[in-house]
């Protein structure tokens, strides 16, 4: 059973997580994280879904303005991958963005991962844009 939990920045969970979304998202595109950067998530919301003790995913949400929050850094541990991990983790992410008070959901989707986003009811607002060097889309849902 996958069970999403918030962890702290700077714990021992987030640094196995920052692993986790280094090997998903950035060694494939030849990056890394920098400590600046890793340093600015402070603030942010760190989510991570957990099988049993096992991390199997990880996103953060980032509070925006008017009730909107934004998902971001989404990233489901290789050996998981199609095994509906990363839809039961945006289910949770979901509704636990409900009940800090946010009513939508933004993110913005790499080009490969819009048909899951387009399958959990978000949708696609503007022109496609390049970030990292790699096509995405803006996509939202209201919550």
């Amino acid at each position: 059973m996958i069970l999403v939990r918030e962890i702290p920045h700077g714990s021992a969970a987030y640094d196995e997580v920052v692993e986790l979304r280094r090997e998903v998202l950035r060694r494939p595109l030849g990056m890394d994280y920098t400590p600046e950067q890793l340093a600015a998530e402070a603030d942010q919301i760190h989510l991570v879904a957990y099988d049993g003790i096992t991390a199997v995913g990880c996103l953060i949400l980032v509070g925006g303005e008017d009730g909107e929050v934004k998902m971001r850094q989404v990233a489901v541990s290789p050996q998981r991958q199609g095994q509906g991990v990363g839809r039961v983790m945006v289910d949770q992410t979901e509704a636990f963005a409900r009940r800090m008070g946010f009513n939508r959901m933004v993110l913005h989707a790499r080009e490969a991962a819009v048909p899951f986003y387009l399958s959990l009811g978000y949708h696609i607002e503007g022109e496609p844009f390049e970030e990292i060097g790699i096509p995405h889309r803006y996509m939202a849902k209201r919550l």
